[in-house]
């Protein structure tokens, strides 16, 4: 930054005289360092020209007010002393989801020469900077709030589909709300009777299975029954074994002689 505040000063003041339209300095001054951040904030420029009020916070920025609300920051160059960074700044008023998939305008790197860089600005940086305007003003009268993602409505009935060891999908009879059962039998779920569930068989393939299933969890949910997912409890171990039984010991007899017992 070699450039004095007198020069910037009166680049800035020149360069809004030769500007299409009624432009003229915000402030008479600077704004102080402690504003550079919100000034960034608002460069409409994700390139040099927002790194530069970032990086010099030191450096005067004057702000040039335009037709329309429209606001323009002219910046010392760095490493260039006889250039500035000319950039549009964002409309105050409006909220983060008006300027989504709103190019922006940018910024340009000028000479010191109020007249040139004056037609450089309304050539390459004000037909784009209207252009953004317009598109962030059109956003806000369509789309006022943010588009947040509205919640789930409430369910009176659910379904758990249960995984099981043995790679089948399903679920106990008694489990499966009576509107859910045709749903199922079209994606395939068949009634296993000695099972008494609903089962989707592990023969079908992995990508076939994924498909069934989330066409069955489409449809549902299009009912308003809730379905949840789970791991199957692990079967038992089954009814323990009796241990075998000793054999009966055999008492000698009375009478029998003491070498024969042994």
């Amino acid at each position: 930054m070699t450039a004095s505040r007198t020069d910037l000063s009166a680049f800035a003041t020149a360069l809004a005289q030769h500007l299409p339209g009624q432009w003229y300095r915000k402030y008479e001054g600077f704004p102080p360092p402690k504003d550079h951040r919100l000034i960034a904030d608002r460069v409409w420029d994700c390139g040099p020209a927002n790194s530069a009020v970032l990086d010099f916070l030191d450096a005067p920025i004057p702000l040039l007010e335009g037709p329309d609300d429209a606001q323009l920051c002219v910046i010392e160059r760095p490493r260039y002393p006889r250039q500035y960074l000319v950039a549009p700044l964002e409309p105050e008023g409006f909220k983060p989801h008006h300027f989504r998939m709103v190019d922006e305008p940018n910024g340009i790197a000028v000479p010191d020469d109020p007249v040139r860089a004056a037609a450089a600005v309304s050539r390459r940086v004000l037909p784009r900077y209207r252009q953004a305007m317009d598109a962030v003003r059109h956003n806000a009268r369509t789309q006022p709030e943010p588009p947040h993602r509205l919640p789930a409505p409430e369910v009176t009935q659910t379904l758990t589909l249960n995984w099981y060891p043995d790679g089948v999908v399903g679920a106990p009879y008694k489990s499966v709300p009576e509107d859910a059962r045709m749903v199922l039998y079209g994606c395939r779920f068949q009634y296993s009777p000695h099972e008494a569930a609903f089962v989707l068989p592990a023969s079908y393939s992995t990508s076939d299975r994924a498909l069934l299933i989330q066409t069955a969890v489409r449809l549902l949910t299009a009912q308003g029954i809730g379905v949840n997912f789970r791991h199957a409890a692990p079967a038992s171990a089954g009814p323990p074994t009796r241990p075998p039984t000793a054999a009966p010991c055999t008492q000698p007899t009375a009478g029998t002689p003491s070498s024969a017992r042994r």
